[in-house]
């Protein structure tokens, strides 16, 4: 029974994606849609992935120069673990979970709050593509948004790891840049991406997903925003996996 409901989610969940890239009837009313979603993720989410992000890179320098108190590794290695931890998992990952939390919840609540005041319905009955107008923009926007935030998060974490150590005395700052120069592999950039595009996708197509077929009151719209980020967090767990066993 669990695996026939799971099954017949994922067949409506691709069903729903394949009418949602329909090619778009109008294209200015899409154009805008998107700007307003690239807004709404992008710059409405900058402050707190910021804020996230710079105690990322501090909490993580300050345990790494703890743990290389009496061992004989060079103190500038703190700022190239800083720097590939953050790049290769931190940013994309825990900027990505925040994220779920922030825009998917956002995105199940305005999606269901449509299909029960029967907005969606009136679309459709115009001849709407409801699901290509309502779900396309913000996973276009999403995909074009969430990489900045990501690289944005990578740099101000970077940043957070010096602003924890420098200013103290724990390293100094020709340490400290010594290290964030040292070893670069620049495909750990391209990884870095690679999952900013996946998480992104998954943090909106889930939540629209979720709000898109809710049914029921006010209880079952909050069902649907809690599962929302729920089942975007444990894919996005799931896809770091996946893509760390595979691209690495």
């Amino acid at each position: 029974m669990i695996i026939n409901r799971f099954l017949a989610h994922v067949g409506r969940y691709f069903q729903l994606l394949g009418t949602a890239i329909a090619r778009p009837e109008k294209t200015s009313m899409y154009y805008r849609e998107t700007m307003r979603q690239m807004n709404d993720i992008g710059v409405g989410s900058l402050v707190i992935v910021v804020l996230i992000a710079v105690f990322i890179g501090a909490v993580t320098a300050i345990q790494f120069a703890y743990q290389l108190q009496d061992s004989f590794v060079p103190r500038y290695y703190i700022g190239y673990i800083v720097r590939d931890t953050t790049i290769i998992e931190l940013a994309p990952t825990i900027t990505c979970l925040v994220l779920a939390g922030k825009v998917g919840s956002n995105l199940a609540a305005e999606i269901g709050g449509m299909r029960q005041k029967e907005h969606i319905d009136a679309m459709e009955i115009m001849g709407v593509n409801t699901a290509a107008y309502l779900i396309m923009p913000k996973i276009l926007g999403a995909l074009i948004m969430i990489p900045m935030l990501v690289a944005i998060a990578a740099f101000v974490s970077i940043l957070g790891g010096y602003l924890a150590t420098v200013p103290v005395g724990l390293i100094s700052h020709s340490e400290y840049e010594l290290g964030v120069r040292s070893y670069f592999v620049s495909y750990n950039i391209t990884l870095m991406f690679i999952k900013s595009f996946v998480f992104a996708f998954i943090l909106t197509s889930v939540p629209c997903y979720q709000g898109y077929y809710v049914k029921g009151g006010s209880i079952e719209l909050g069902r649907a925003s809690t599962n929302a980020v729920v089942f975007s967090d444990i894919l996005i767990l799931l896809f770091d996996y996946l893509i760390a066993v595979v691209f690495t």
